[in-house]
């Protein structure tokens, strides 16, 4: 489907999503509820592909909470049952049995192999006010066949996550000297080590996890599982500040309850000495020695060597294809101004959020909103219940429905985790959940006897 770039009354044109992930797809239920046309735009070649990715690990959210209230009504009239929600999905569940049906029932308002290359108004640079904001938006595309396309668009939902922007190990947000060079033996995702390929890397090695954050108690957690089959499997968690008492999250005051135990098991890992913990450590250099590497500190400290690095700092969004639109965003974490303050980690530890909407997510380019976890910036913590929140508001917003917009339906769990430093010492350590923030979890061998499996970063 092609839209005219002319001729068009801008009332009339779709709403552009950018990414068929959990937000994005929940965003196009919520226009539809609204009588308002969406048009999804997947680079990848089926719906939720970032969340594919990490499907052999566990959400630390339940299904209740990974079910988008106006998908649900979406997906009622098809048969669909939706499943218990008392129960914790993989990413790879939640993919299969509700991301992808809910692109299937949007049909042909979803387009795949469609990578969005930029954002602009119809005529107008960044620089031009003129008429700037009676102008429709023009939508650059390219496919994965080598083919172009331009489309006008009313309005743009930027939900295309972070996940293919990782942060690197750099203590200084750049990459470490010898970092690239090392690419090889490091990788910057939580590893499947069930399958064949990811416990033939790992297994009997020596391996540096690199975070503080939920995908690093993943990571860690993962490793000791694998340690107690495997002799010689051992980890070394490199944290760029200190271990407090709130170091390993909320435990059993989390009210997510398998976010807490997942803590629970990163710190079980060091105290049962299948991981070793390096504090104030913030790597200057990877250097070769042999076939293993050699971490060097800011400080100058050398590490013994290591097999393998599992980079865990977090990820940070690509705002280059929104770059000829005027935007608001706050220095430091790279999120709108408004959302800023409420989840700055230099400011909160807790990890709960206040629900927001379309009024913190606004921008000065009128009818341009970024969702999800690349509305986040560089700061952890997201949950999908979050995500569904804000395009709930959006969707009323672009309807003209302000009363709905400025009203709160959600009421976020707490983690347990308030006040000090602690599990977010560092701004860029935890992946997180919705749009390919990269949910993580523990084995469930390692359940902590709260009732549910252990499992990961901000789902």
């Amino acid at each position: 489907m092609t839209v005219p770039i002319t001729g068009v009354p801008t009332i009339d044109l779709p709403t552009v999503v950018i990414g068929a992930g959990p937000i994005g797809l929940a965003a196009a239920a919520h226009l539809v509820e609204r009588g308002i046309e969406p048009l999804v735009l997947e680079a990848g070649p089926r719906a939720a592909s970032a969340v594919r990715e990490w499907s052999h690990v566990r959400l630390f959210s339940t299904w209740s909470e990974l079910v988008d209230p106006a998908a649900e009504k979406l997906l009622a009239p098809t048969g669909w049952t939706a499943p218990d929600g008392a129960t914790y999905p993989s990413g790879g569940d939640w993919a299969e049995k509700y991301l992808q049906p809910l692109a299937d029932v949007l049909g042909d308002r979803v387009r795949y192999g469609a990578r969005v290359t930029g954002v602009s108004r119809l005529g107008r640079d960044r620089v031009v006010d003129a008429d700037r904001h009676e102008q429709p938006f023009t939508v650059h595309i390219a496919f994965a066949d080598g083919t172009e396309e331009r489309i006008t668009v009313r309005a743009v939902i930027d939900a295309s996550g972070t996940w293919t922007t990782p942060s690197p190990i750099g203590g200084d947000g750049l990459p470490a000297l010898g970092e690239r060079a090392a690419a090889e033996r490091i990788s910057y995702r939580v590893p499947d080590l069930k399958s064949p390929a990811g416990r033939a890397r790992y297994a009997g090695k020596r391996t540096a996890v690199i975070g503080s954050g939920a995908s690093a108690f993943t990571a860690l957690a993962y490793l000791a599982d694998l340690a107690k089959d495997v002799p010689g499997t051992h980890a070394v968690w490199i944290l760029r500040r200190g271990i407090s008492g709130s170091t390993f999250g909320g435990g059993t005051a989390d009210e997510l309850p398998a976010r807490g135990a997942l803590g629970l098991a990163a710190k079980a890992a060091v105290d049962n000495g299948y991981a070793d913990a390096v504090t104030g450590f913030r790597t200057h250099a990877t250097e070769k020695s042999g076939d293993q590497l050699v971490l060097v500190a800011e400080d100058g400290r050398r590490l013994d060597p290591v097999d393998e690095v599992i980079a865990l700092t977090g990820f940070r969004p690509d705002i280059d294809m929104l770059s000829e639109l005027r935007l608001n965003l706050d220095e430091r974490l790279q999120a709108p101004v408004e959302l800023a303050p409420l989840i700055d980690p230099n400011q909160h530890s807790c990890g709960t959020v206040y629900p927001h909407g379309a009024k913190e997510l606004a921008h000065p380019e009128k009818d341009v909103y970024v969702v999800g976890m690349k509305s986040y910036g560089r700061a952890p913590t997201f949950l999908a219940m979050t995500g569904y929140e804000q395009v709930r508001s959006i969707a009323a917003a672009l309807a003209g429905d302000q009363e709905a917009a400025e009203r709160v339906e959600l009421t976020l769990p707490d983690t347990g985790v308030c006040g000090g430093a602690g599990l977010f010492d560092d701004p860029n350590t935890a992946q997180t959940e919705g749009d390919g923030g990269g949910c993580c979890a523990a084995p469930a061998t390692l359940q902590i006897g709260i009732g549910a499996p252990a499992a990961s970063g901000g789902c």
